[in-house]
């Protein structure tokens, strides 16, 4: 049996902005990672339908693969208040309610404006509008914008970025692969095999059936502190092993509580 330790958890509230680290998560059977993906900046007409959400290209959003100005802002979400905040480049905070209209709409207008003065946009043929994943405050929600339908919950094998960072001669920040869970303790690339097996989280903790890796694009391009397309990974990952997958997805198969610290387990 395979074990790992888990080392941190971390949740992307708006799709494509600043991680956020989280000391403990409750976990569901067939859920996401709570409050992963909640939300989404559609630029433009998307052809996203809340009526009958489906997965749609990452492209169709601001996300890093298309605007790696996007982490020039830094971000972090008031789940309990539904507040989002947002501060800029010159260390100035603004506040949004993320549930009234004019509060979600003063959002898209603020990283419109971000997005005109540092990439090739044009908020006028392209204007953004956010978008939040439908029957999200429902106990066990079946949509968020991850970038695969089958992108429940996404692990990080770190010691795999630690090799791929030995064979080109520089440090990467696990950030850049924006995972949910982060393990320590496998082998590099160890978690590639364990597609369709099974993991248990602590003791009595929750379970996953292992579902695909992740291919990697060009949004680990870009560097979550500077913002600037500093390396190819992708090429990196091919020249260094034949391909360009790191880190795997899973579903939630039994629910429970997950913590730094717990023990991983594969069988």
């Amino acid at each position: 049996m395979s074990r790992g330790i888990v080392s941190s958890m971390w949740r992307h509230p708006v799709k494509g902005f600043t991680p956020e680290p989280v000391s403990e998560a409750l976990l569901f059977p067939g859920d996401f990672f709570p409050f992963d993906r909640l939300y989404a900046l559609e630029v433009g007409h998307s052809g996203f339908d809340a009526e009958n959400p489906e997965t749609i290209s990452k492209m169709k959003f601001a996300v890093l693969a298309r605007f790696a100005a996007v982490a020039r802002l830094r971000t972090r979400y008031d789940e309990i208040d539904d507040v989002f905040e947002v501060m800029d480049e010159d260390g100035k905070s603004w506040l949004f309610d993320m549930a009234s209209e004019a509060g979600r709409h003063s959002l898209a207008r603020h990283v419109e404006t971000m997005l005109a003065r540092h990439e090739d946009y044009d908020p006028v043929a392209f204007p953004l509008k956010l978008l939040r994943a439908p029957n999200w405050d429902e106990v066990h929600s079946h949509f968020r914008f991850t970038d695969s339908a089958k992108g429940f919950v996404s692990f990080l094998n770190l010691n795999s970025l630690r090799d791929l960072a030995q064979h080109i001669g520089r440090d990467l920040d696990p950030l850049r692969l924006r995972a949910n869970i982060w393990v320590e303790d496998q082998a590099a690339f160890e978690d590639h095999d364990w597609v369709g097996k099974r993991i248990r989280l602590g003791e009595e903790g929750p379970e996953f059936e292992v579902l695909k890796t992740i291919v990697r694009c060009v949004a680990t391009h870009v560097n979550p502190q500077t913002a600037e397309h500093d390396i190819d990974l992708c090429q990196a990952l091919w020249e260094a092993y034949g391909h360009k997958e790191c880190g795997i997805y899973a579903r939630i198969v039994k629910g429970g509580a997950v913590r730094a610290g717990d023990v991983l387990r594969v069988w």
